[in-house]
């Protein structure tokens, strides 16, 4: 399956946001949801998509799907991105 070279390095969380949105993966599920702790609150939350929202604050994480594995790999792209 092409994922569009998702995995390549991202600067940002937009970044991986934008992406995982053009692909048109931002909805799907991921093969295993990811505990995240989010960097707005420090609540923990399950993200089940490829991108995610914290349901406290609102910051938007994203993760693209070659890195949906590791929770390290998510990255915030801002509240309400």
């Amino acid at each position: 399956m092409d994922h569009g070279d998702c995995s390549g390095s991202f600067e940002s969380g937009t970044q991986v946001v934008d992406k995982v949105r053009a692909m048109g993966f931002s909805e799907q599920m991921m093969p295993m949801p990811l505990s995240i702790k989010c960097t707005g609150c420090d609540i923990e939350f399950e993200m089940d998509k490829f991108e995610g929202k914290c349901p406290e604050c609102s910051m938007v994480f994203g993760v693209t799907p070659c890195h949906a594995f590791d929770p390290s790999n998510v990255m915030a792209a801002g509240i309400d991105y």
